[in-house]
């Protein structure tokens, strides 16, 4: 009845927030969803047609399908097993065709590469899509490509080229670590500080030079320095406070148990505060199967 969520800064691919009045059990379970549970979609087979750069099929393949999409996993299906060709449903397709070649401009005395080579450098931004049937008319505002245009795929020299189709699809970091929807997905519980007793004066500074920017602030009462705890949430619990005899017995150290600060970075397939809102129907749907089930089971 106390659970509660509360934002607490928002940028552009990050978000932090607090869940409180929970157990850690649903705290994991939370994490772990976004972590490995929240679909998206990324390249999952590369056909080469030629590649005469120095890096192997194999290793480009991989490459390739590390490089986060933008696209909404939630306007496709999951491919069928087996299914070799894939449909407009359940298929994204690109293509990456480039050669390089020399610039006859160039200055005779130059060793730039970028001034000696056209194409040298593949980027995701080489990275096209091609419709598949009828995507055209299915997705007609849609603007899929990488997330980001300077990835860097490989390094050409003239008369090399690479020429790859790749069928992107929709799956889940539990089965590939490429379709992991976060770069980062963790929380800690909020640190409890406490000062046992008034702590003034030179031993007031020391005390702030104990914890990170923030965490203590020194106030002037009556003429005197008197420390208190501004804001806890700063806290890194390096301990520091506890090799000075001074100050190891004038302060206590704890943490809210049921208070979690969660901190999510997207990897930019889909905003943060998108995640955070699938995982929470994810869990929800584990629940109500889980209540399902029990229900199903005939009591003796």
């Amino acid at each position: 009845q106390a659970f509660r969520v509360d934002i607490i800064r928002e940028e552009e691919g990050t978000l932090e927030f607090d869940m409180v009045g929970i157990d850690a059990a649903i705290a994991n379970a939370f994490r772990r969803i976004l972590l490995a549970e929240v679909p998206t979609m990324a390249v999952e087979k590369v056909f080469v047609y030629n590649n005469t750069s120095i890096v192997q099929d194999e290793i480009l393949a991989h490459r390739l399908g590390l490089i986060p999409i933008r696209a909404d996993p939630r306007l496709f299906e999951y491919r069928n097993q087996g299914d070799e060709e894939g449909t407009e449903i359940d298929t994204l397709q690109f293509q990456l065709k480039i050669k390089c070649s020399r610039n006859p401009q160039a200055a005779k005395e130059s060793s730039d590469p970028n001034e000696l080579y056209f194409n040298h450098k593949v980027y995701s931004k080489h990275m096209t899509w091609v419709p598949l049937g009828n995507q055209t008319d299915l997705f007609p505002d849609a603007d899929f490509r990488p997330v980001h245009d300077d990835i860097l795929i490989a390094l050409l020299r003239p008369g090399q080229e690479i020429d790859v189709l790749m069928h992107c699809v929709k799956g889940i970091g539990k089965d590939h670590a490429k379709f992991s929807p976060v770069a980062t997905a963790s929380y800690r519980l909020l640190p409890d500080i406490t000062l046992l007793q008034p702590i003034e004066d030179e031993a007031a500074e020391l005390l702030q030079k104990c914890f990170s920017p923030g965490v203590i602030e020194i106030q002037n009462i009556k003429g005197r320095k008197v420390a208190r705890v501004a804001n806890a949430r700063l806290d890194t619990f390096s301990r520091e406070v506890f090799r000075h005899e001074s100050l190891k017995n004038l302060v206590r150290l704890a943490r809210v148990r049921n208070h979690y600060i969660f901190s999510v970075e997207s990897t930019g397939i889909l905003p943060p505060d998108v995640l955070v809102s699938e995982a929470i129907k994810i869990l929800m749907g584990k629940c109500q199967r889980f209540l399902n089930e029990l229900d199903s089971v005939p009591m003796e």
